[in-house]
């Protein structure tokens, strides 16, 4: 008997679902994170469903470290090595203006100070050809210096490293020499093999500010599972939605930073394979911050690119977009209107009705107010909920804005889920995608209870509350392919274009790729590659990604004509417009290298306990409702609304018009009234 262990570690809580590999019995649990150290809840939470470590085949988890590092500032300090001449590039970054109506707008500040910013002598052109030898010397200065003042990471970013990484590749091997293991040494051309100068050295920055967090705590989890004999190795998610072990992430840390949000998009994959959905919007509405991410075609949505706390990675990553609205956003006036969030209560004091001395009036208060919440079965009956706290907290703001506390309880709860179809607006509308088309996938500990309402109000008349919806995206995480992308510099105009040359570059990568999965311990008939090729019209500045059939396909008579035309479509699907008749060339090529682990099995349902349900007063759209309020395993055929469904992990809330019903896999299936 083996298990395969996944963990997503919160703010507050850390998420752990175990797969029994011989019954395909799935359990979930929850324990208190531990933010002094983060291993430690790690292994209070394996100790909730894992009665023998030694039986744990396969261990991955998310990991916020490097994002929080980021988000607090509290990074590595760091020392930036440019090229002669250049030393302002991270500083001066890009000249546009981002919000161009926002009089407020400030760039963010850079993560390296341009004391900080050492300029080293040497000089590559375009082609990668050497114009100036590098100045070693001035690298073994730096050196000293950064031992000296104490620096725990230094950023090597010399200008054309994407296209000859010589210099870089040398100043590295002389600061290895120089300080020792216990300096992280960041190339730009290894984190990113990309044009664009200011991205690539934004990106190299990161990777140095974050790196010294991220493996300090992944050397601890592999320490502590050594400490208790166990040899399974340790995997982690990546931004880009796969997994990689935890050597090759401490080599690379920086593809660890959204580690712990995708752990639900690519949950959001499995569960649209299983129910047969190829268009899934996934939304996890936790206690403070409202996550969508979206599967198309039965893919996650990963940019090449990425702006992260208003600074530019070059690398794969799943396209999140995030808000301040969860259980936890507080209500409050504001010029005389209502306003809900992105300031949170948190885990303490929490809500109000959570009595550990919140006062101010939040979401969850808000639906406790309207009935939508059963005060006994919060969080499995863990946390009692205060529904006179809630009333109070409510009443409060209701007369600073002159209106029933019920109203205003509904106005909280409509306000936020404006906020949330927003959100969803701002990745399907606003690139051109219809959300209709799509089901809303909803999980997170508050997801369920927002879905139905957030559907209603994008026009989605199907919603998914799938098992075990709090601890969602760990199960997710048991669904993830190891993943590698490699990307090579690649300019061409479409009249200098040889597909025989672009065909053997793609086999080189795809080796490379194959190369690096057997590295990860994935089994031959297990690996597997994709194909693609950044484009753009002569004279665009920005690219888009048009993927290939294969390594072989630039190779073939008419590829010139089909790959153009692929790129249309692509243009036409995010700008609205094309212009077929215009020149192309081709910037860069990527390979993506995939390995595939054996998929779990569906969490399977308890069998359905009916049980007479208890009967209590919801409030929907002012009108007071008898809705029966039933455990999830004890629902058993189709129900209509009003309803409300709890559960260890989340409350669903079914509103009146729409359907509910039970499938043999354990996923809720709403049906949404328009």
């Amino acid at each position: 008997m083996s298990y395969r262990v996944a963990m997503d570690i919160g703010g507050t809580f850390t998420d752990v679902v175990r797969y029994d590999e011989q019954t395909g019995e799935v359990t979930a649990a929850k324990a208190p994170t531990t933010p002094h150290d983060l291993a430690e809840g790690v292994f209070a939470a394996l100790g909730q469903v894992v009665d023998d470590p030694a039986r744990i085949s396969f261990f991955v988890h998310g990991t916020t470290q490097g994002l929080n590092a980021l988000l607090q500032r509290a990074g590595a300090r760091v020392l930036l090595l440019a090229t002669e001449g250049a030393g302002d590039v991270y500083q001066i970054a890009r000249g546009n203006r981002e919000r161009m109506f926002d009089l407020r707008y400030r760039k963010p500040a850079p993560l390296v100070p341009r004391r900080d910013v050492t300029e080293i002598g040497g000089r590559l052109d375009w082609r990668g050809d050497e114009l100036v030898p590098l100045d070693e010397e001035a690298v073994r200065r730096a050196a000293r210096r950064a031992r000296e003042e104490g620096f725990e990471a230094v950023a090597v970013c010399l200008l054309f490293s994407y296209a000859n990484p010589a210099h870089e590749l040398r100043a590295g091997e002389i600061l290895a020499a120089e300080l020792g293991e216990g300096t992280l040494v960041v190339l730009s051309h290894e984190v990113a093999r990309e044009w664009r100068e200011y991205e690539r050295t934004s990106s190299a920055v990161l990777e140095a500010y974050t790196g010294p967090v991220v493996r300090r705590y992944l050397a601890r989890v592999e320490q502590r599972f050594a400490e208790r004999g166990l040899a399974v190795p340790v995997h982690v998610m990546q931004s880009s939605g796969g997994l990689v072990n935890a050597a090759h992430a401490t080599r690379r840390p920086l593809q660890t930073l959204l580690s712990g949000p995708v752990g639900g998009t690519m949950g959001g994959v499995a569960a649209a394979r299983l129910l047969g959905r190829s268009h899934v919007i996934c939304v996890d509405m936790g206690g403070t911050s409202f996550d969508v991410s979206l599967v198309v075609d039965g893919r996650p949505d990963v940019s090449p690119e990425a702006r992260i706390e208003g600074h530019p990675v070059l690398m794969p990553v799943v396209n999140l977009h995030t808000v301040g609205a969860g259980g936890g956003s507080v209500a409050r006036t504001e010029a005389g209107a209502l306003r809900v969030g992105p300031e949170s209560a948190g885990a303490v004091p929490g809500p109000a009705c959570y009595g550990r001395g919140g006062t101010r009036p939040t979401v969850t208060d808000a639906n406790l107010v309207l009935g939508r919440i059963d005060p006994a079965s919060f969080a499995g009956g863990r946390l009692r909920l205060d529904p006179g706290a809630a009333r109070a907290a409510v009443r409060k703001l209701a007369g600073e804005l002159d209106l029933d506390p019920v109203r205003l309880a509904e106005g909280v709860c409509d306000v936020a889920n404006a906020k949330m179809a927003q959100a969803i607006r701002t990745l399907t509308v606003e690139h051109g995608i219809e959300p209709r088309a799509f089901t809303l996938l909803a999980f997170g500990g508050a997801g369920a209870m927002h879905a139905a309402f957030i559907a209603r109000e994008l026009g989605i008349s199907e919603v998914v509350i799938p098992p075990f919806p709090g601890a969602f995206s760990a199960w997710g995480m048991l669904e993830a392919d190891v993943r590698r992308d490699l990307t090579q510099p690649y300019f061409r105009s479409q009249d200098d274009l040889d597909g025989t040359h672009m065909s053997q570059n793609f086999e080189t990568l795809e080796a490379e790729a194959l190369d690096a999965l057997a590295g990860q311990g994935v089994p031959p008939d297990r690996r597997g590659t994709r194909h693609a090729v950044d484009m753009r019209y002569e004279g665009q500045d920005y690219t888009l990604t048009v993927p290939l059939r294969d390594a072989a396909e630039p190779a073939e008579p008419g590829f010139l004509a089909t790959v153009a035309a692929r790129y249309a479509d692509a243009h036409t699907a995010r700008y609205g417009h094309a212009t077929p008749e215009a020149p192309v060339e081709f910037v860069m090529l990527r390979t993506t290298g995939l390995g595939s682990f054996p998929r779990t099995t569906a969490p399977a349902p308890a069998a359905p306990r009916p049980a007479p349900a208890a009967v209590r007063e919801v409030i929907f759209d002012g009108v007071a409702h008898a809705a029966p309020v039933l455990r999830r395993d004890g629902l058993d055929g189709e129900l209509a609304g009003p309803a409300v469904i709890v559960e260890d992990t989340a409350t669903t809330v079914v509103p009146p018009g729409c359907l509910v019903t039970a499938d043999a896999r354990g996923f809720l299936l709403l049906k949404v009234n328009p």
